[in-house]
């Protein structure tokens, strides 16, 4: 089992920044690659960022130049910077975590989830 705690999330005005964090504990040596996805109400879940334990990155062109995802392994923790935040940007942010070194964008290959942390931008 891996146990993952996203933090961070809160309300900030549109073109405002945040910065997610997620620790991860528990049987950390089966986890290879780590991912943030959302959520918005009504919407699917969307692919934000993955990152690998090589430091190897995913990140879609919805956020590519906003959002940069990096990691401390040492200390077990992933982090999302999000800058130049919108509206859109307004849902639950999860991280997940998965035992195939690939980013991928794929939620089927991420194992182990948190609960989520809000986001919330205004205009």
């Amino acid at each position: 089992q891996v146990q993952l705690v996203e933090s961070g999330g809160g309300e900030v005005q549109a073109g405002g920044s945040l910065r997610l964090s997620c620790v991860a504990s528990g049987r950390i040596l089966v986890t290879y690659a780590m991912g943030w996805f959302r959520q918005a109400p009504g919407k699917e879940r969307e692919f934000v960022a993955a990152i690998n334990r090589g430091g190897s990155t995913n990140t879609p062109s919805s956020v590519l130049g906003r959002f940069i995802i990096s990691a401390d392994n040492a200390k077990n923790i992933v982090y999302l910077q999000m800058n130049s935040l919108r509206p859109d940007d307004t849902a639950v942010y999860y991280c997940a975590s998965s035992p195939i070194p690939t980013p991928s964008e794929s939620a089927n290959q991420y194992v182990y989830w948190g609960q989520g942390t809000q986001v919330t931008v205004s205009s």
